[in-house]
């Protein structure tokens, strides 16, 4: 990694945990470029850049002939207050909706800024085939056969190996390949519940959370949660005394869909709260590798884990390769369960793609790459929030998340995002209604955004979209 890359990312991290802290004000003025410079030993570039990063996430500004000051003006629109879901369990009613979104997201005749995908333009996809070819042709034999249930070992050596970066250290034989985090959480759900048990889950949750509970016949108590901690664990404690839990599934690190990053004392204790009662905990850390510009990779809640309790869950989906279906396992005690039911549900994962990206993690600049998504996504996640806050009605509600790159978005009013659905798609524009993201059918009235690129068509949508919402709202 480049010394001033490395450099100016800790400045603005550092200036971004100050303001954070409360210790830098709104109307502050930061220290200018030179005696920043002069005090870090840093390059005026490297300062530059920090400052760059800061000024993409609104946290900063410039005013001329006066220097960098802490924003005085509002972010934008206030965050989506905590919610409050049903303290019952409930069955899993997703419906058809789910399946007929999904088909909306891959027609190209509509404008996509609902589903939580990559770019391609961000995708290394030139690499990848590349790797494909010589994979293919160096282990000719082993990239056309069947592999053992637990996956490649080169594949589960650098997955172990990138799990020091995670907080955690694991050896590859803890590693167990899969066709992506969704079969990893199916895998996971399966070692841990039979059908009718309780399952936690924080509320709004991704939908294919909500879909893999729903297929193995589980009961769900969704969990409150707030735009920037997540889960609450007041909570889930409560729901812990109310109801005979079998797992919690989390997303303690830019959880889908409203982005949110649990504090690492927060992780700990739900890690904590959660062995004292020998209850598992299903950590999908599948945005994990994506912090914004400025920020530290945040350790997994596995990083806690003392005695096996934690199931980690991840993939490369969200930043390299969502087309070639590579994730992984780390079962914690369940490892042999896990690793019988991936023999008796389809033997193995694919080999040649779990090559491929084995050779890009060990020798293809996998951390430069994440250097530069990391970047874009901080940027094309500022123009969304600026773009939503000028465009959609009064009141409306919207996440600020530090890492990943979707938005959750609360309309006021009687806002209806079911039936805005509708109209927006008849107008070429997809997004996806809240509703999704929970197992009883809240949130009517938001919605989630996909930020991961920002093109004039991008902002011409978020402008209709805008424009039908006010018009729902009233």
């Amino acid at each position: 990694m480049p010394a001033a890359t490395t450099l100016y990312q800790s400045l603005a991290g550092e200036i971004a945990g100050l303001i954070d802290a409360g210790t830098l004000r709104p109307g502050d003025r930061i220290p200018s470029v030179r005696e920043l410079s002069r005090a870090k030993s840093a390059s005026v570039s490297s300062v530059l850049s920090a400052y760059r990063v800061l000024e993409d996430r609104g946290l900063i500004e410039s005013r001329p002939q006066s220097g960098y000051y802490v924003r005085t003006a509002p972010l934008g629109p206030a965050e989506p207050a905590r919610s409050e879901p049903s303290p019952a369990a409930a069955s899993v009613e997703i419906g058809e909706f789910s399946v007929r979104y999904t088909h909306d997201t891959h027609d190209p005749k509509f404008v996509q800024i609902g589903a939580a995908l990559p770019h391609p333009d961000l995708l290394p996809t030139a690499k990848l085939a590349r790797s494909i070819a010589r994979m293919g042709r160096l282990r000719r034999s082993d990239s056309n056969s069947y592999d053992l249930p637990v996956g490649c070992s080169v594949l589960r050596e650098q997955v172990a190996k990138r799990m020091f970066k995670a907080g955690f250290a694991v050896g590859p034989e803890d590693v167990i390949a899969t066709t992506g985090a969704q079969e990893a959480l199916n895998l996971a759900l399966h070692a841990v519940c039979a059908p009718g048990d309780i399952v936690a889950v924080e509320s709004p949750a991704f939908f294919g959370t909500l879909q893999a509970v729903e297929m193995h016949g589980l009961k769900i108590v969704e969990i409150a949660s707030e735009a920037r901690d997540g889960m609450c664990l007041d909570a889930l404690k409560r729901a812990l005394g109310r109801h005979k839990i079998k797992a919690v599934i989390s997303t303690p690190t830019f959880s889908n869909p409203l982005g949110a990053l649990m504090p690492e004392a927060n992780k700990k204790a739900l890690v904590g709260m959660l062995a004292a009662r020998g209850i598992p905990l299903i950590d999908d850390d599948v945005y994990g590798d994506l912090p914004h510009d400025g920020l530290d990779r945040p350790k997994a809640a596995k990083a806690y884990d003392r005695d096996g309790g934690v199931i980690y869950c991840s993939s490369v989906s969200k930043t390299m390769a969502p087309g070639y279906r590579v994730g992984w396992i780390i079962p914690g005690r369940w490892r042999a369960k896990v690793e019988r039911f991936k023999m008796v549900s389809n033997v193995s994962t694919a080999c040649l793609p779990q090559l491929a990206v084995a050779d890009i993690l060990a020798n293809g600049g996998y951390d430069r790459h994440l250097r530069r998504i990391r970047a874009a996504y901080a940027r094309t996640t500022a123009l969304m929030r600026h773009a939503v806050s000028g465009s959609f009605p009064a009141g409306t509600r919207l996440s600020n998340p530090r890492g990943g790159f979707v938005l959750w978005a609360e309309l006021p009013g009687k806002a209806d995002t079911l039936a805005l659905y509708d109209r927006a798609r008849r107008a070429g524009v997809i997004m996806a209604p809240g509703p999704l993201f929970s197992a009883t059918g809240r949130f009517r009235n938001a919605m989630r955004l996909n930020c991961s690129h920002w093109n004039p068509q991008i902002e011409r949508a978020v402008a209709l979209l805008g424009r039908l919402a006010a018009e729902s709202a009233r």
